[in-house]
């Protein structure tokens, strides 16, 4: 998910859809996870499946989606986060990363991390 949101953020906003790829995953595994961050509101999104299959496509990232992935950009937050999140619930969630990132970013910016 992080990769796709930074390839998303990466690309010029034209107003259209992007077409998004990442190392190791495939097109199907993309357009699924592209599919949740629009549930989840992070991206906008169109979908453009077919009889041939499904297909998302991404169109850019909300405020929300900027938010998130500023929060979780540096490596080490996102780190520990997953790993605070896995330990504590034995899931990752998005809401749980939402709530571990915004913890870890409060305590750097109040001078704990």
């Amino acid at each position: 998910m992080r990769a796709v949101l930074m390839e998303i953020e990466k690309a010029p906003f034209d107003g259209g859809f992007l077409d998004i790829s990442v190392p190791g995953h495939s097109s199907e595994e993309i357009s699924y996870h592209i599919l949740l961050m629009h549930e989840a509101r992070l991206i906008e999104a169109v979908d453009l499946s077919s009889l041939d299959g499904v297909c998302w496509k991404p169109k850019r990232l909300t405020y929300e989606g900027h938010e998130f992935l500023d929060a979780a950009r540096n490596d080490t937050f996102w780190k520990k986060a997953k790993d605070k999140v896995t330990t504590s619930t034995g899931a990752l969630t998005l809401e749980g990363l939402k709530i571990a990132l915004s913890a870890l970013m409060k305590h750097a910016i109040t001078g704990g991390m």
